[in-house]
């Protein structure tokens, strides 16, 4: 009997009792009960002969403290001084085991209840009784007393194989890992390293689930030195790529710095000289700046480069006189240069149109820019005019040029080697693409006029007649004037002087009377009513835009009383009269 005592469950309820904690051996009396206790006799249940051991134990059956024979178990107290005094012996040989079997063979035969018969409160457990070692005891080999001098091994570890009690369970510590081994190739210690640089990844992995003891088998340390060779490998495919990287950064940064430095303060590349003498044909577009024209010249390969072109075209003084056309340049050539013969009229390969010009005019400066003979081009505008891209309203009764009114003002390229239709195109398609912004066809109907074809015929009388924008918008409303039907001065006869110079190919202003009168051309305004059958002229967009917004002031005569730029109006026979005198005078007729 302990001096603590024991309680209901299975454990000793005082802390202080050695077998605190001692949760018995739970799991383990399934086996217990296959096997006979105490050196293999077979328990028996004298319930008569069990009374004064019950007596003495207390009744297990229902959990109570149990009672030793002072007598017979006094060597199982638990003080501290009585271990050491009477411990026993920690070996027991086969021949001492009976004598204590004889012994303890009235006590057992005690408990055997709650032993077989889910006794001790139906826990399963029973206190460390001191016996002798017992072959067909499982727990028969361990110590027998719990001595000083003797290891408590119900203390440690092994003496609850699995399943332990609850009270003795805890965690597995984790598997600490195997250090690796070293190859000879290391340096120094690689612990740390990103997993990138270390070599791990899916190739480890693979070789983890076999386990350590496969890895030991596998070769041991020419294993480990196998798997270090791959981590070389590709520690040095890592450096490589990172040294790529670090190069071409740096690379990349010198390179835009260079460059940023070239643009901003380097010279910028040029040719020298005048120079290959390679001619080439460069046409400049309307409203170009220095830099549309540098990079047309890059383009055609007469200038090194843009920013070269706009620094000498900046630095004359005359660059701003350059003006769009084509140029006859040289491959290779200087910035510098470019500019000085872009600005020398001869290398310029131009037709210029201007406002008011005819078409017989213009042919004949095709001609002589592309070294043509005489008439060449106007006989390609009378045959070929239907493919110059005329617009579907431009024709009419005994017009006596379909392109007349349709080659626009500006300047057009015309160098040697092109051909006339193809000088004579882009200004067809510029007319067309201008009468078309200002929808003629609309304003035809309001103008009370019969198309647009009508209307470039008004603006190209108004250029012809018009010496000013004032006069153009004057001219315009006589021309409107004249034509209404309730007109009771001259009776919708235009009477002006540009229609018959112009069947005439001529510009006179001194015409006669009887000339006039004689000719019934239908171009002549003297002679027929209403509108020529088409534009005597190519009218500027000045007078184009008078034509759509006349006076509204009432003139219907007009004299050019200085014979050359001034032009009076009069609203009365009697008004224009006193004009004509006027210019008469001028005349000294």
């Amino acid at each position: 009997m302990t001096e603590y005592g024991r309680g209901p469950g299975s454990e000793p309820w005082h802390p202080e009792d050695p077998l605190y904690g001692d949760g018995g051996w739970e799991g383990q009396q399934a086996q217990m009960g296959q096997q006979p206790a105490y050196g293999g006799q077979p328990q028996h249940h004298h319930y008569p002969q069990q009374q004064p051991q019950q007596s003495q134990y207390g009744d297990w059956g229902h959990g109570q403290a149990q009672q030793y024979d002072q007598q017979q178990y006094d060597q199982q107290q638990y003080d501290a001084q009585q271990y050491e005094q009477q411990q026993y012996q920690q070996s027991y040989d086969q021949q001492q085991f009976a004598p204590q079997q004889g012994q303890h063979g009235q006590g057992q035969q005690g408990y055997p209840d709650g032993y077989q018969e889910g006794g001790w409160d139906g826990t399963g457990t029973h206190a460390h009784v001191p016996y002798a070692a017992d072959p067909g005891d499982p727990y028969g080999q361990q110590a027998a007393a719990y001595g000083a001098e003797q290891p408590d091994l119900y203390g440690t570890p092994d003496a609850y194989p699995p399943p332990e009690p609850p009270a003795r369970r805890r965690a597995e510590p984790e598997p600490e890992a195997e250090p690796e081994e070293k190859t000879d190739w290391d340096p120094g210690p690689d612990q740390g390293e990103h997993a990138f640089f270390a070599g791990g990844g899916a190739d480890d992995e693979d070789d983890e689930p076999e386990g350590r003891g496969d890895r030991r088998g596998r070769g041991g340390k020419g294993a480990k030195g196998g798997k270090g060779q791959g981590k070389k490998s590709r520690n040095g495919c890592a450096c490589l790529v990172v040294a790529l990287v670090f190069v071409g950064g740096l690379g990349g940064v010198a390179y835009f710095g260079y460059s940023f430095y070239q643009n901003r303060y380097g010279t910028a590349p040029d040719y020298a000289g005048d120079g290959s003498g390679q001619n080439v044909s460069v046409q400049v577009p309307e409203g170009s700046g220095g830099a549309v024209i540098g990079r047309l010249l890059k383009d055609a390969g007469v200038v090194k480069s843009v920013d070269a072109f706009v620094s000498a075209f900046t630095s004359n003084p005359e660059g701003n006189k350059i003006q769009a056309g084509a140029y006859i340049l040289k491959k290779e050539m200087s910035a510098e240069s470019a500019v000085k013969m872009m600005l020398d009229p001869d290398s310029q390969a131009n037709v210029m149109v201007t406002p008011g010009q005819r078409n017989i005019q213009v042919y004949k400066v095709i001609d002589e820019k592309l070294d043509l003979t005489a008439g060449t081009t106007r006989k390609i505008a009378e045959k070929q005019f239907e493919k110059l891209g005329l617009p579907e309203w431009a024709n009419g009764e005994d017009i006596k040029d379909p392109l007349e009114g349709f080659l626009y003002p500006g300047t057009y390229a015309a160098a040697k080697g092109m051909k006339p239709e193809a000088v004579l195109k882009p200004m067809v398609a510029e007319a067309t693409e201008v009468y078309e912004k200002y929808d003629l066809e609309e304003k035809a109907e309001a103008l009370k006029l019969d198309g647009p074809l009508e209307v470039v015929t008004v603006a190209s009388l108004v250029q012809a007649e018009g010496k000013t924008l004032d006069d153009y918008r004057k001219m315009a409303e006589v021309v409107y004037n004249r034509l209404k039907p309730t007109n009771t001065e001259t009776y919708q006869l235009l009477q002006f002087d540009s229609t018959f110079n112009y069947l005439r190919n001529e510009s006179n202003i001194q015409i006669s009377e009887s000339e006039i009168n004689s000719n019934k051309d239908p171009y002549n305004t003297y002679t027929n009513k209403g509108l020529p059958p088409g534009p005597i002229g190519n009218p500027g967009e000045d007078a184009l835009k008078a034509t759509l917004n006349p006076t509204k002031s009432g003139w219907i005569y007009f004299v050019a009383t200085d014979g050359v730029s001034k032009t009076e109006f009069a609203r009365t026979a009697a008004e224009f009269q006193k004009l004509k005198d006027k210019f008469n005078a001028s005349r000294g007729n």
